[in-house]
């Protein structure tokens, strides 16, 4: 059973969708407000469907606000096709898109395999208290700070590891070079951001090594970079 959260203003939406999820075994939690959603996150849901065209606090504020403390997915509904507000929705942090009017069997289809891929790429062992992150053949380790791929370790540097962990943990989300700069060197170095550009460099080509058919890390042109759920 997933924990899904339903932030959208249109109640007869939301019933419909509320009992299908309940029908098919998952705990369902319902905002029919931005300001509602954002409370409701902190109970950490397992999959987020969050409407964009909400008054007062939209789909994007709520997602520009929760997207620091959640890592689950977000799947965007939308009655606007434009592309800025896909790519927006991108760089906030969403995982997937889908336009309204829609068919119900369309969007639990998504809400499923959001859920399949969510379960593959994150691993808890809360006896040992270890976190590992799982993308096809990578496993990251975050207590160890190590990251493996088919079980040899890529030998990263601090800088490499802080910048695979950042992406990692927030798959799917766009960095500009800017943002992780900041993130990773801090906001009073005396460095430049293009140096981002060559330690991704470099980290592609010590994950290219062992698995060169796959990306990990992705150039979206014009914004920057994001790590892709394999």
């Amino acid at each position: 059973m997933s924990k899904i959260l339903i932030i959208d203003d249109e109640k007869e939406l939301v019933m419909l969708l509320e009992d299908e999820l309940k029908a098919k075994g998952h705990k369902v939690l319902v905002a029919y407000d931005g300001q509602k959603g954002i409370e409701l996150s902190r109970e950490q849901p397992d999959l987020i469907i969050l409407d964009i065209m909400m008054p007062e606090v939209d789909g994007f504020e709520v997602c520009n606000a929760i997207r620091g403390d959640v890592l689950c997915p977000i799947i965007f509904l939308s009655a606007r096709q434009s592309e800025t507000d896909k790519i927006k929705g991108l760089t906030l942090g969403r995982d997937d898109y889908i336009i309204k009017p829609f068919g119900l069997r369309e969007l639990i289809a998504k809400i499923e395999a959001n859920l399949r891929r969510e379960k593959r790429s994150q691993y808890i062992n809360e006896e040992n208290k270890r976190v590992k992150l799982y993308f096809g053949m990578l496993s990251i380790d975050i207590r160890e700070r190590t990251v493996k791929i088919k079980n040899n370790i890529i030998p990263l540097t601090k800088r490499e590891y802080d910048i695979v962990e950042l992406l990692a943990f927030n798959a799917r989300q766009v960095f500009s070079r800017e943002q992780i700069y900041e993130k990773v060197w801090g906001y009073d170095s005396d460095g430049d951001s293009a140096t981002v550009v060559e330690h991704i460099k470099k980290i592609r080509a010590k994950f290219a090594e062992s698995e060169p058919s796959v990306e990990y890390i992705s150039t979206v042109w014009g914004i920057g970079y994001k790590w892709n759920r394999i």
